[in-house]
């Protein structure tokens, strides 16, 4: 069976579906995590000037989200990659995390970051992480030591 066509667009953050699924990102941050160890941006944080956001489509529906904040010239933070349940084990957070990564390359970037959990709900995330070339780092750009926390980086 071969998998359904994905669409990735830059996204501004209007769109009722693109809301509802950034707010089940950060409830579902909320319930696996302590507040001082969420690190998820809500829509005004999403909408700052350093970050591009993209949402994946499968058919008309959304299917996933992610996000690229400028840290400088050179390095690039993932931000709120998250794939809607239903779609799950279609691609969706491959797609968008290769696409990221084509974004900050073609920016001149030469570096990615991103900050993940710790709980079993986050191994998903990090084995994808891990099969794009991502290795565990320690703390980058202002985030400390957490037992929730696990940070990677990758060159690109």
């Amino acid at each position: 069976m071969s998998r359904p066509s994905i669409e990735i667009r830059v996204d501004d953050l209007s769109g009722a579906p693109t809301q509802a699924l950034i707010t089940l990102h950060l409830a579902g941050m909320h319930d696996t995590s302590p507040p001082e160890s969420v690190h998820a941006l809500d829509l005004d944080g999403l909408r700052h000037p350093s970050i591009t956001f993209w949402s994946a489509w499968i058919g008309g529906e959304l299917a996933g989200i992610g996000a690229l904040k400028a840290i400088d010239e050179q390095r690039g933070e993932l931000k709120s990659m998250r794939t809607d349940d239903r779609f799950r084990g279609f691609g969706v957070g491959r797609a968008l995390l290769r696409h990221i990564v084509d974004a900050a390359r073609g920016r001149g970037m030469t570096s990615l970051w991103l900050e993940t959990g710790t709980p079993d709900d986050f191994v998903p995330a990090q084995r994808l992480y891990e099969s794009e070339g991502f290795v565990v780092c320690g703390p980058f750009e202002g985030y400390r030591e957490d037992p929730f926390s696990v940070f990677m980086t990758r060159e690109i």
